[in-house]
């Protein structure tokens, strides 16, 4: 696989940008040229992964991967990109409801980490276990110098995106957070290698890097 850097997102063809679903949904849509941009939209809820944000990621991300769009980038509504899986009606759900949902979330993550255009994770706040999961699945990954990640997934016998983790921060690295379950800077994240950039958050929106992109910030570019 060979990427090399292209100017301006979408910069071949402009074109109106366009919002699909309404501010009420899980999950807002947006395209400009060959930029699709999705934004988790539960802020009341951290942007926890609900079953339905979940369902709708996976189709969008199956969506953007045969557009023709060449970048992909996922930031969350409000002040924090992602608290990871949602916990709030385990009461009523069977352990087969959950195992469903976990395999869903590997499959929209396996989707996101295997699509053939370039994906770019803008993260802030709390981005924590599946959150940070989706961060790992992404080519490029950007934080806010404030965002906070963490992965209990382990405590819970939950290892979706061990793997990735893994190839990113190197086997000790991952082993010692993934065990003790501790909580790690921005700073830290990007000694690691797990983000491979911080921005400061741009005036008025949640995410640390979405204007970088429009302001025409080198992204490169996944070549097949």
């Amino acid at each position: 696989m060979v990427r090399r850097p292209v100017g301006r997102a979408g910069a071949t063809k402009q074109t109106r940008p366009t919002m699909s679903r309404s501010v009420a949904d899980p999950l807002l849509i947006q395209q400009s040229g060959a930029v699709i941009e999705l934004v988790l939209n539960r802020p009341d809820k951290a942007n926890a992964l609900s079953e339905g944000l979940v369902e709708a990621l996976l189709g969008a991300v199956l969506r953007a991967a045969n557009s023709g769009a060449r970048l992909l980038t996922l930031r969350g509504e409000g002040r924090h990109f992602c608290a990871g899986f949602d916990f709030s009606d385990l009461e009523r759900q069977s352990q087969g409801d959950l195992l469903h949902r976990f395999v869903r979330i590997e499959q929209l993550l396996q989707a996101l980490h295997h699509a053939p255009l370039t994906t770019l994770a803008l993260c802030h706040g709390s981005t924590i276990g599946a959150g940070a999961d989706l961060v790992a699945a992404c080519d490029w990954r950007i934080s806010a110098p404030a965002t906070r990640f963490r992965m209990p997934g382990l405590r819970f016998g939950i290892v979706l995106g061990t793997r990735r983790f893994v190839a990113l921060v190197g086997a000790d690295a991952a082993h010692e957070i993934l065990m003790t379950s501790r909580s790690f800077e921005a700073a830290e994240a990007e000694r690691l290698g797990f983000v491979q950039r911080l921005a400061e958050p741009a005036p008025g929106r949640g995410s640390s890097a979405a204007s970088s992109t429009r302001k025409g910030s080198t992204v490169p570019r996944r070549c097949t």
